[in-house]
């Protein structure tokens, strides 16, 4: 009789815990599947200029990223010789944004994209952890 209870205490606890697996699973799945674009997301973007500015400089270049097609908000910093800027991805592009900087107000300037070791320092699921072995295997097989 008490093996029989140890049994049933055991197929239970076996199926909740795979039923629990199986949530997580689907849930990771939807999680991470692409989805249309929200036209109300905000992207920021950083733009750094490879010659020192002054503060006249940084009024110009902020006024001027203001005019941009979906730009919304802009930060230009003269001691850090870095611009950042929110914008609407559906409206406008960083790297046309940037591009045209360059061309229009004639500045050295460059698109700041994090490199591979600095997107995997600031993600909080290592490449190594059970969280993130779990989510490729599903990634690769669903």
């Amino acid at each position: 009789m008490k093996t029989k209870l140890i049994k049933k205490i055991a197929i239970g606890t076996s199926t909740v815990f795979i039923l629990l697996v199986m949530v997580l699973a689907i849930h990771i799945y939807v999680v991470t599947q692409h989805k249309y674009v929200d036209t109300n997301a905000l992207v920021m973007a950083r733009i750094d200029i490879k010659q020192d500015i002054k503060q006249g400089d940084a009024d110009r270049i902020a006024a001027w990223l203001y005019q941009q097609k979906g730009v919304d908000h802009v930060l230009c910093n003269p001691q850090s010789d870095i611009v950042v800027f929110t914008y609407y991805p559906t409206k406008g592009n960083a790297n046309k944004i940037t591009a045209d900087l360059q061309h229009s107000l004639g500045y050295k300037a460059n698109r700041y994209l994090p490199g591979k070791e600095e997107l995997k320092s600031g993600c909080p699921v290592a490449s190594d952890s059970k969280t993130y072995q779990l989510y490729t295997y599903l990634k690769k097989n669903l």
